[in-house]
């Protein structure tokens, strides 16, 4: 099935990309969630808005990444959340959490860039990835306290 890209998909492609993928992945993955468009003449046309668009948002010059990059690492970012006793969170903490906790900081990043491992479900220390430009990722420490 060959399908255009409208948004970032890990180990895929980027917005705006023409990939080829097996149709149960495409029809019932990617369509239902609006990550891809199927291909067409005239969606085809459609692919230099989407990586204009693209552009727009992405973050031009590697320097720029690189020092955003080490403000990210510089300093250990608090995540407050509720929980329980025992330091057991109701729920899990969200990428929209930590997006919000990385602009409260000073760096603010797209939240479809932060790449979490595995669910974070306790208080502590934890650590996420953020893909900062497609050469440069940072690693940030994450503490996630109570929230008072």
């Amino acid at each position: 099935m060959k399908l255009i890209l409208t948004h970032e998909v890990s180990n895929l492609g980027d917005p705006g990309d023409i990939v080829e993928v097996k149709d149960g992945y495409g029809r019932n993955y990617l369509l239902p969630r609006n990550f891809a468009i199927r291909w067409s003449k005239g969606a085809a046309k459609q692919v230099e808005s989407i990586k204009a668009a693209r552009q727009a948002r992405a973050i031009h010059d590697r320097e720029e990444a690189t020092a955003l990059r080490d403000r990210l690492q510089s300093a250990p970012v608090n995540v407050p959340v509720r929980a329980g006793e025992g330091g057991r969170l109701f729920g899990s903490v969200t990428v929209a959490d930590i997006a919000s906790a990385l602009e409260a900081a000073g760096g603010a990043v797209d939240k479809r860039r932060i790449e979490v491992g595995n669910p974070i479900k306790s208080l502590g220390a934890h650590t996420v990835s953020v893909r900062v430009h497609p050469e440069v990722t940072a690693t940030v420490k994450l503490n996630v306290v109570a929230a008072k």
